[in-house]
């Protein structure tokens, strides 16, 4: 209960800070490429109920049946020009404290997953991620902050983000619902704030040393 309630009063303080970033957004995206202002996507929530994750608009409306589907690599020729822009500060996420707000998401968590994606992990992570709300970030959110651009350096992005980025991603999903608490909750908010400003560093590494071990396939695009 006590997450939720910093959930619920951070999602509305920085709501009200943004507010002045999210109208000239609003307008530019409803002047420009097709119109659309927001983009609501089914994913997976706690107890494996569905709901619709609020995103700013970013790429052609048809993008989930085009080419790579729902994986995205960097500069994909689905992304809108304002949409690079958005997805880069990650300024497209930011909808989604309305989605803290209703309940369906907390601000830390293991990121909603579409109900394909969802289902490519294990029985067991499939059942602890029924346990929690998804976050607007979270340690893979951190760990994989860079994922457009290693997908765009491989041969078969969707194949790698299946069969290594998903699996790994899963254990370390794994790793905060069995560990999660309130200080760990505070420390991933403040290593968010941090990424933002310095996406290189390596303080997660150093705060949390117990991680999941990194898979061979990724150690040199995460380090």
């Amino acid at each position: 209960m006590i997450i939720r309630f910093f959930d619920i009063f951070l999602s509305c303080i920085a709501l009200i800070i943004l507010l002045p970033i999210f109208l000239p957004i609003i307008l530019i995206l409803k002047c420009s490429g097709e119109g659309e202002v927001f983009y609501l996507q089914e994913r997976v929530g706690a107890q494996g109920n569905i709901f619709h994750l609020i995103k700013f608009a970013t790429m052609l409306k048809n993008s989930p049946n085009m080419n790579l589907g729902t994986v995205i690599i960097k500069n994909d020729p689905r992304i809108l020009k304002i949409g690079t822009f958005l997805r880069n500060s990650k300024i497209n996420e930011l909808p989604q404290l309305i989605n803290i707000i209703f309940g369906n998401m907390s601000l830390i968590g293991p990121r909603p997953l579409t109900t394909i994606a969802f289902n490519s992990y294990s029985l067991e992570v499939q059942s602890l991620l029924k346990t929690t709300r998804p976050g607007l970030s979270g340690i893979g959110s951190i760990i994989f902050r860079e994922e457009e651009t290693i997908l765009a350096s491989v041969d078969d992005p969707k194949n790698f983000h299946l069969t290594i980025i998903s699996l790994y991603k899963g254990q370390l999903e794994k790793w905060y619902i069995i560990n999660k608490n309130l200080f760990i909750y505070f420390q991933l908010i403040f290593l968010i704030v941090i990424v933002i400003f310095f996406p290189n560093t390596k303080l997660v590494w150093k705060f949390f040393k117990n991680l999941p071990l990194t898979p061979v396939k990724l150690k040199k695009y995460i380090k």
